[in-house]
């Protein structure tokens, strides 16, 4: 099987842009028709709209990428019951990155190479490359099983995550086919245009901005940054130094000023006994850093 142009492994940034110049047309058209929707959306205002549109970007953001894909499936920071766990990892779908073995695999592969070459989507290799060049040059591989399961092998067991990452995009089609049902055009265009677009861009942030502008508390090996917007559009995943520093912590937002409602969210779930195991590190600990994500 070809090798997915997605990951080089350790060849130098030259290479990478090299082996990258395919234009995957399924991401592009996706891309074109979702930003045309959402900036075609506020002609279309109703608050009915706006108000759904809240609901499923924090359902997409928090629960499903924040919770699910990065926390609980790349890191296993916390356990939940099986139910909660798939439920969340389909709220992760929702927001259209790909299924989970593809996000999980690539973000243990950023990881492993933060910065270095082999980073699938690192700022070294140009700004706009990292934060969406990366997912329209080369292979499309949102539906990739067979390549990232030596990344993934406890996904890569579960029959419903190879389902889901197959078909990842069924949750966004049947929940624009019931928006559209309930509210016509404008529903759409809010709840499944803008609210993606607005989900790509703030997620794609965490990989560009987060290692561009910011502050760095601790002196990790890469370039990661502690970014206060990104982590307001992402609900807490833009204090990105200091989950590089403790890549195994639920809780990202250490100091007391920096606000993770993902991590609030987690907390509740401990103190009501759904989530257990939690890993929560602390901003006084000494540095732990470890530049490979946990299995």
């Amino acid at each position: 099987m070809e090798k997915p142009t997605l990951v080089v492994d350790n060849a130098p940034p030259e290479t990478q842009a090299i082996r990258a110049r395919e234009l995957n047309w399924r991401t592009i058209i996706a891309l074109v028709i979702l930003h045309a929707g959402a900036l075609a959306a506020p002609f279309y205002f109703e608050w009915k709209a706006i108000a759904i549109t809240a609901v499923l970007y924090f359902t997409s953001i928090s629960w499903g990428i924040g919770m699910g894909y990065h926390r609980l499936l790349t890191h296993r920071s916390y356990k939940v019951p099986k139910f909660i766990e798939y439920t969340i990892a389909i709220f992760g779908a929702l927001a259209l990155e790909g299924g989970p073995i593809f996000w999980v695999g690539t973000h243990r592969i950023h990881h492993q190479n933060s910065d270095k070459p082999g980073d699938p989507h690192s700022p070294r290799d140009g700004a706009w490359w990292s934060h969406i060049l990366w997912m329209i040059l080369g292979k499309s591989q949102n539906s990739e099983v067979d390549y990232f399961r030596r990344f993934v092998p406890d996904l890569a067991r579960n029959n419903f995550y190879i389902w889901l990452s197959k078909y990842h995009y069924v949750p966004v089609l049947l929940t624009s086919a019931l928006l559209y049902a309930w509210g016509g055009l404008p529903a759409f265009l809010w709840g499944t245009c803008f609210r993606v677009v607005l989900g790509l861009h703030s997620t794609w942030a965490v990989n560009s901005a987060t290692h561009l502008w910011g502050a760095r508390r601790f002196e990790t090996t890469d370039d990661s940054r502690n970014n206060w917007w990104v982590a307001l559009f992402t609900f807490g995943e833009g204090w990105h130094n200091n989950h590089h520093a403790k890549p195994n912590s639920a809780r990202h937002g250490l100091a007391w000023f920096e606000l993770d409602i993902t991590w609030l969210q987690i907390k509740a779930l401990e103190k009501l006994g759904i989530a257990t195991a939690v890993k929560e590190a602390s901003v006084s600990e000494a540095v732990s850093y470890s530049s490979r994500a946990a299995a």
